[in-house]
């Protein structure tokens, strides 16, 4: 059997409204990720600014500060997903993007370690956590989002640009601290304008709440929420989420360990590991991943569309096979100069970019509508806190334990090992409809051919 493609005149009657879902999901993620930019690549300043010690004291402190909003992000999760499930996506992520952006811009305006004292620290991990709460339900709610309003045929190609969004915010952020850096100088940079990026938050923050108030809830969530089963099963309470999810919780949160790991090596630690390990100079150091990340986000929507045309595990295969075999190689050459560092943070961008165009449309599709928001965030999260930010800070101390830069290689072998596991079990998604209240790609509507899953919806989602 063949794929019913949906007409060109139903394309162009949704073209609109996907094209709004898709900017009011990706300013939140771009948001988040904006936060990230500015505080990985003005690291030094932050730690220099707000924390006591010599310099590589302070540096860990930041780091580990950096890690401790994702341990609040569980929490998060637990909090918001649920909560989506019952009320809608979109009032959700309205409350999220606002309470994230203005954490993040009243971390620009703490005062000092030499004004203040341990308040200052304090008040940044405060100030982390708040951030990290409020992220627990972003993600999970804006991939979400973006997955039910797509098309079912086009739905890797529509949620790459969320992955876009993150890649444009957390460039955004970071070359705003290297524009900031390069113009007022090193001294102005310690003194007042490493703050300068953090206020930019508060604009992306109100941007974002209208374009998310002024969209309607998904279509998918609104007919369940219209279904009069619905009066009785508003969501899944969270121990039957535990109970009867617990599969696709353990999948997914495996999935996300390769995912976050590589991620945050290369996106979050690179700057660092560049400035101390390999010697480069401040502004080279955070010059170099970012051309890398420019590079990334415009094979983003190709990879997407690759996605939804051989399916979202092969992507995932090249990607956790590729990087595994070349980590080492690639880590090893970036330690030949500048060239050598250019190459191998291209070669491994070039085969994360699978993994990260895909999982937009990858991740909702392995729970049903209603335990999607909370399934996604909750095991999204969990992952995320243990494996994901902390990445940075682990791969920095195994660095000074051992005294070897192949640390952050073999740390994303294992990680990539672990996601091979959990993706031997998943189901094959692409092309199947995430409408009702069954489970995307298993019983009606499916069946097995060759190489996974080929979805025969019995109703398109256009």
């Amino acid at each position: 059997m063949s794929y019913v493609q949906p007409s060109t005149r139903q394309d162009a009657q949704l073209r609109g409204p996907i094209r709004r879902a898709m900017a009011a999901s990706a300013i939140g993620n771009a948001t988040e990720w904006f936060d990230y930019g500015i505080y990985s690549y003005g690291l030094t300043y932050i730690s220099a600014a707000l924390f006591p010690g010599s310099t590589a004291q302070a540096t860990l402190f930041a780091l580990a500060t950096f890690a401790i909003s994702f341990l609040v992000r569980p929490l998060g999760g637990l909090f918001w997903g649920p909560l989506g499930d019952r009320l809608g996506r979109k009032h959700v992520l309205a409350l999220t993007i606002i309470i994230m952006s203005m954490a993040t811009l009243l971390v620009g305006l703490l005062p000092s370690y030499g004004s203040i004292g341990w308040w200052a620290p304090a008040a940044l991990v405060l100030l982390r956590m708040i951030q990290g709460f409020s992220t627990g339900g972003e993600y999970g709610g804006a991939a979400t989002f973006m997955a039910e309003y797509a098309p079912d045929h086009k739905r890797g190609f529509c949620g790459s640009f969320l992955e876009f969004g993150t890649l444009a915010g957390f460039s955004l952020g970071a070359f705003l601290m290297l524009g900031c850096s390069v113009l007022l100088g090193n001294d102005a940079m310690h003194a007042w304008g490493w703050r300068l990026p953090f206020l930019v938050a508060a604009p992306l923050g109100v941007i974002g709440l209208y374009l998310r108030s002024k969209m309607e809830d998904t279509p998918v969530f609104r007919e369940c929420a219209e279904a009069a089963e619905r009066e009785h099963h508003a969501g899944v309470p969270l121990r039957e989420l535990f109970v009867s999810y617990w599969k696709p919780l353990l999948q997914l949160g495996g999935l996300v360990v390769a995912l976050n790991v590589v991620n945050y090596v290369l996106l979050a630690y690179m700057p660092t590991f560049m400035k101390k390990e390999l010697g480069m100079s401040d502004n080279l150091s955070l010059l170099l991943p970012l051309i890398g990340m420019l590079s990334m986000m415009v094979l983003l929507p190709f990879a997407g569309a690759l996605s939804d045309r051989i399916g979202r595990k092969k992507v995932w295969w090249l990607s956790l096979a590729g990087i595994f075999v070349a980590a080492v190689p690639m880590f090893t050459l970036m330690s030949h100069g500048i060239a050598g560092a250019l190459i191998g943070l291209g070669v491994l961008g070039l085969l994360y970019v699978p993994q990260l165009a895909s999982i937009s449309a990858m991740f909702p599709a392995m729970f049903p509508t209603q335990a999607r928001y909370a399934g996604m965030a909750i095991a999204y999260n969990i992952s995320t806190s243990i494996f994901g930010g902390t990445a940075p800070m682990v791969t920095d101390w195994l660095i000074g334990r051992t005294g070897n830069t192949l640390v952050p290689a073999y740390y994303m072998m294992g990680a990539c090992v672990v996601g091979a596991v959990a993706l031997l079990f998943v189901t094959e998604t692409v092309g199947c409809s995430l409408r009702g209240r069954g489970m995307p790609g298993v019983g009606a509507g499916a069946r097995q051919g060759d190489g996974g899953v080929e979805v025969v919806p019995e109703h398109r989602h256009a």
